[in-house]
């Protein structure tokens, strides 16, 4: 049997599946506040069309799910999903990030479900900020979600924060305190141009090598590793005396594509070999057709470019490919 291996070498074991493109939040980085066009519920792939999906990744090698949207656990029976395909042979990890808002009410059917784990978007700590980036919501709901997470008993928990210059950046060591003094893993994130690379996101952008000139300001001790499970392509660092941890995604600034092993399946029914460009591949003609599914996994490994160029959109510079014009809730990043 064939295993997903692109033109470079690298061995695809991992699916991230977008189960909506809505979401109740409005994350300035993430959508417009107002102007989005949802896919509408019929268009939707069900979740037996995802287990489909699924199936046939997994007889190539798939043994990794993440479950993303828009925001995910707005999709009405999401513990039935997870429950179905934590059963399919050679899955063995399912996680979800979520926002973090309606998480404390379905944390315990989610685990019972068999979810292995959670990332919970947190880009502040402070309430008002919190509607300022979010422009709707409650930060009090998000920390409820991640107290419900750690009740029943998801590891790690990892807080997803995407930095913001001139939004968020000042809250960088009071987010390594957290991680200092809790056993969360804080991952910063990189702002990235996705859908929308414009004057804003150049003047929002901020490189992750200022949360290292923080910790190292603020007195912590420092060292690389060792990896968080699942953190995929985080560098991550412990504090000497920490109970957490803390790591950089910096797709921009030092990109990971060279150890990119995932694939993508959007709400809508694509598979996108890379969050960056244009190409996809729908699977909707294929339902039905194990072996007709198969092929548009592996021929999503023939068109999957060596790398992402984002950090051409910084400098300004050409790209070798159409960059997407779809936004992450759009694609599930």
């Amino acid at each position: 049997m064939p295993t997903l291996t692109d033109r470079y070498g690298r061995v695809h074991d991992y699916l991230r599946i977008s189960v909506t493109d809505r979401c109740n939040l409005r994350c300035l980085y993430c959508m417009p506040e107002e102007g989005m066009e949802f896919t509408e519920s019929a268009n939707l792939l069900s979740y037996d069309q995802i287990v489909e999906v699924v199936e046939a990744g997994a007889a190539l090698g798939i043994s990794k799910l993440r479950i993303t949207g828009g925001e995910p656990l707005i999709r009405p029976g999401l513990d039935d999903l997870i429950s179905r395909l934590s059963s399919i042979n050679g899955i063995r990890d399912i996680a979800l990030t979520t926002n973090g808002i309606f998480l404390a009410k379905q944390a315990e059917a989610l685990r019972k479900a068999g979810l292995n784990r959670v990332n919970i978007s947190l880009d502040t700590l402070d309430a008002a900020r919190f509607r300022f980036i979010a422009r709707s919501g409650e930060l009090k709901r998000v920390m409820e979600g991640i107290e419900a997470a750690a009740a029943v008993g998801f590891n790690p928990i990892k807080l997803n924060c995407v930095l913001l210059k001139e939004v968020n950046e000042d809250e960088i060591a009071a987010f390594l305190k957290l991680a200092y003094e809790q056993p969360m893993h804080v991952r910063f994130i990189e702002y990235m141009p996705i859908g929308h690379a414009d004057e804003n996101w150049k003047k929002h952008y901020l490189p992750l090598s200022r949360v290292l000139e923080v910790a190292e300001g603020a007195g912590y001790s420092i060292k690389r590793g060792p990896n968080v499970h699942g953190n995929g392509p985080s560098e991550d660092y412990q504090m000497a005396g920490g109970r957490g941890s803390f790591g950089l995604i910096h797709p921009i600034s030092d990109h990971f594509c060279s150890n990119c092993n995932r694939l993508r399946l959007t709400a809508d029914g694509s598979i996108k070999p890379c969050l960056y460009w244009v190409d996809e591949l729908n699977v909707k003609d294929a339902f039905g057709n194990p072996d007709a599914m198969r092929q548009i996994l592996l021929k999503a490994m023939d068109i999957k470019p060596e790398n992402h160029e984002m950090a051409a959109k910084l400098a300004d510079t050409a790209l070798t490919h159409v960059p997407t014009e779809r936004r992450m809730s759009q694609i599930g990043g």
